[in-house]
């Protein structure tokens, strides 16, 4: 089985004020190029599940593997490292630098890997910008562009170093249903023309039951995968 993410029988516990068991012996994969939801009512552990899966919180027990190779309790360092070039990241809100212009917003994560000249980061910082039809927006400020823009400019960054996989948490749980829309689509044809595998977290039920497949959480179980 070709697993470019895969998690077995990860628990996490919540020490305080008392201990509670927050995630409960999570055990499932994500096949390469899939298009996987994670669905489940407010508090049923998918947000937390998902900073797991991101190696951001490595606070739990069980294994994670990320292109067949175990990275639970690998250090901090290699862990952000292995991060910034597998996983690319889109969050409900785009956290985008608003002093910086679109592209440079864009380049960061390559500038940070380090792994290409500028002058190449910058070509492919340009490319991803076209890909999603904002290529026209690359010297505005990031400030200046309109909220569905901004998210277009947050899956061009999460793209920028060609990662393994794109992950989103709510990724639109902040915009009106045309952009919504849109970023369905763009996950759609990322998955389609570039083979990606895509891990969302969404309120969406729209949404989800257009992935392949959809993740049921429950009081930090998978009830239904």
């Amino acid at each position: 089985m070709n697993f470019v993410l895969e998690a077995k029988k990860i628990n996490k516990h919540f020490h305080k004020p008392k201990d509670f068991h927050v995630l409960k012996d999570i055990s499932f994969g994500v096949r390469s190029g899939e298009f996987v939801s994670i669905m489940g009512k407010s508090g049923s552990g998918k947000s937390t599940l998902l900073y797991i899966l991101s190696t951001m919180d490595t606070d739990y027990t069980g294994d994670l593997y990320l292109n067949d190779q175990l990275i639970s309790g690998k250090p901090q360092k290699e862990l952000s490292r292995i991060r910034n070039k597998n996983i690319g990241f889109v969050f409900q809100f785009h956290y985008l630098l608003s002093e910086f212009s679109v592209l440079e917003n864009v380049m960061l994560p390559a500038k940070k890997l380090a792994e290409k000249s500028l002058v190449e980061i910058e070509r492919n910082a340009h490319q991803k910008l076209e890909m999603l039809h904002i290529g026209h927006l690359a010297h505005q400020k990031a400030s200046r562009i309109s909220g569905g823009e901004k998210q277009r400019v947050a899956i061009a960054r999460a793209l920028i170093n060609d990662p393994a996989i794109l992950m989103g948490d709510e990724p639109t749980g902040n915009l009106d249903s045309h952009n919504s829309e849109n970023v369905f689509n763009i996950f759609k044809n990322l998955k389609k023309e570039q083979g990606l595998s895509l891990l969302v977290v969404t309120h969406d039920e729209d949404f989800a039951k257009r992935t392949d497949r959809i993740i049921e959480m429950e009081d930090g179980m998978i009830i239904h995968q």
